[in-house]
C-alpha cells in the first residue's frame, strides 16, 4: 500500500515562450484527492519551462506549509523535461533553469517525495486552470485569487489558499510567492532571478505606523505599550538600517568583508536616511556600526545630523564568503555548483574558505544581547548588513533559520524590533525605503 500522504500537480505556462506566463499547483489528499491548497501567479515574461519549475516550487512550498517537514508527497505534471530532470533522469542543460532547480531540491530535501510522475496535459488540468487564471487576471491588471476571483489591486505576489474542502486549514504563503528581485545576503545585490522578492515600493510601510504604539522612539510614547502588551512596559527599540550602495551592489556580486567604500548613490542613500532619522518623530540615543566602511560611511551621516558619535560592533559585519567574495552568483554557480547547491539547502553549509549563517547567527544574537543589556529601554540605530540584520529579524520573529532566505531587504532599508525586557520581541516594520523615493 502507497504511504504517499499528499499528490502535488503543478503547471506553468507562457502566451509567447517567452511571454506574459503564470503558474498554478494544487495539493490533494492521496486518499480521496481532496483539495487542500491552491496557489498561483502570473510572474510576468517568462518561458513555459520557467513557469513550471516556478509551479513546481509553489507545490512543494504549500505542502511543508500544510503538513511540515518529512510529509509524504508525490509530484505529478505534464512537463516531462521538470519530472525527468527532478528524477535526476536527465541533465540540467539549460543554465537559466538551473536556479530553480536548485531551490526546488532545496524544498525536496524538507520533504519525502515518493515519485515522480509525468501526466498527460488533460490528467493535469486542475493546475492548468489555475495557471490560466493567474494570467488572465494579470492582464486585467488584477491579482489571483481562489476559486478563479481576483482583487482589484494589482500586485506581483502569488497566491496561496485553502481548497474547496479543506476545513479550514490556511497554509501560509511564504514560499509560496516569488518574483524577481529577492535576495539572500549582502552581495551587496540578489540574484533576483531564483529567490523570492521584497515588497515593490509602492507597497512600503512607513516605519512608525502611527495607527499602532512605537515605544521608545519618541519620549512622548515610552510609556506606551504594543500590540496587546500592557501600557507600563517600556520597550529597546533596535533600528536596523541596512548601508547604502556601493561598487559591488551596481556589479550584482557578493560582498562580505571585502570593503569598498559607498559609491556616490551610496552617499546619497545614506544621507536620505541620515536626514529621516534626525528628525522627529525619531529620537535616536545610540548608533552602532558594523566595523566595515560602507555600514560606517552610513552610520557616520546619521550620526553627524543626530549629534551623536559612532559606536562600532565587529560582530555586526557581513558574513565572510570566503571564495565567493567578489563574484556574481552565476559566476558562483558555474565554478562551485556543488557547494553552492548545499549552501542554499542547509544555513549550517559555509562557502569555501567561508563562513555558514549558523555561524552568523550566533555572533549576531550575542551583539544583540549585549546592546539590550547596555541600552535597556532606549532607541539603538544599528547600522549593518543584510544577513545580520536578517538574522535579527527571524531571531524576533522566532522562524526557523531557513526563514533567511524568504526575505528581500534593499540597500539603505529601515526595519524596527521592539524588545521587552519580560521577554517578547515584536517587529514593527520591515524594508521600509520611503525616505529614498
Amino acid at each position: 500500500m502507497s504511504t504517499t500522504a499528499y499528490l502535488v500537480e503543478a503547471d506553468g505556462g507562457s502566451r509567447g515562450n517567452p511571454g506574459p506566463a503564470g503558474y498554478g499547483a494544487v495539493v490533494m489528499d492521496a486518499r480521496d484527492r481532496q483539495v487542500l491548497a491552491e496557489a498561483a501567479e502570473a510572474i510576468g515574461v517568462a518561458t513555459n519551462n520557467v513557469a513550471e519549475y516556478k509551479g513546481l516550487i509553489a507545490g512543494l512550498a504549500s505542502v511543508l506549509d500544510l503538513a511540515g517537514e518529512g510529509a509524504a508527497v508525490e509530484v505529478r505534471m505534464d512537463s516531462k523535461l521538470v519530472i525527468e530532470q527532478m528524477a535526476g533522469r536527465w541533465k540540467i542543460k539549460n543554465e537559466g533553469l538551473r536556479p530553480l532547480a536548485i531551490e526546488a531540491q532545496a524544498l525536496v530535501r524538507r520533504l519525502r517525495v515518493t515519485g515522480w510522475t509525468w501526466i498527460p496535459r488533460e490528467r493535469n488540468k486542475h493546475a492548468d486552470r489555475l495557471a490560466n487564471e493567474a494570467m488572465d487576471a494579470a492582464a486585467k491588471g488584477l491579482s489571483w485569487k481562489a476559486g478563479g476571483t481576483t482583487s482589484g489591486v494589482s500586485s506581483s505576489s502569488g497566491g496561496v489558499s485553502p481548497g474547496p474542502g479543506s476545513g479550514g486549514v490556511s497554509p501560509g504563503s511564504g514560499g509560496v510567492s516569488r518574483g524577481s528581485g529577492g535576495d539572500l545576503l549582502d552581495r551587496d545585490a540578489s540574484p533576483g532571478e531564483t529567490f523570492p522578492t521584497g515588497r515593490p515600493v509602492d507597497e512600503q510601510t512607513d516605519l512608525l505606523d502611527l495607527s499602532a504604539p512605537s515605544a521608545s522612539l519618541v519620549t512622548a510614547q515610552r510609556t506606551k505599550g504594543s500590540g496587546w502588551g500592557p501600557a507600563t512596559r517600556v520597550a529597546t527599540s533596535l533600528l536596523l538600517l541596512r548601508h547604502g550602495e556601493t561598487p559591488l551592489s551596481a556589479e550584482r556580486r557578493f560582498s562580505g568583508l571585502g570593503d569598498p567604500e559607498l559609491t556616490p548613490n551610496g552617499l546619497a542613500q545614506a544621507e536620505a536616511a541620515a536626514r529621516r532619522l534626525s528628525a522627529p518623530p525619531y529620537r535616536l540615543d545610540v548608533v552602532v556600526s558594523s566595523p566595515l566602511k560602507r555600514a560606517r560611511r552610513t552610520a557616520e551621516a546619521v550620526a553627524g545630523l543626530a549629534g551623536l558619535d559612532v559606536e562600532v560592533d565587529e560582530e555586526l559585519r557581513e558574513t565572510d564568503f570566503g571564495a565567493w567574495e567578489g563574484h556574481t552568483f552565476t559566476e558562483i554557480q558555474r565554478r562551485w555548483p556543488a557547494e553552492l547547491a548545499a549552501w542554499l539547502a542547509d544555513p549550517t553549509a559555509a562557502p569555501p574558505q567561508g563562513e555558514s549563517f549558523a555561524e552568523v547567527a550566533r555572533r549576531v544574537e550575542a551583539a544583540r544581547d549585549r546592546l539590550l543589556e547596555r541600552y535597556e529601554g532606549r532607541t539603538v540605530l544599528v547600522v549593518s548588513h543584510v544577513t545580520p540584520i536578517k538574522t535579527l529579524l527571524r531571531l524576533a520573529l522566532m522562524a526557523p533559520p531557513e526563514a533567511l532566505y524568504r526575505m528581500h531587504l534593499d540597500l539603505a532599508c529601515l526595519s524596527l524590533i521592539d524588545f521587552y525586557a519580560d521577554g517578547p520581541a515584536v517587529v514593527k516594520s520591515f524594508n521600509d525605503i520611503s525616505h529614498l523615493r
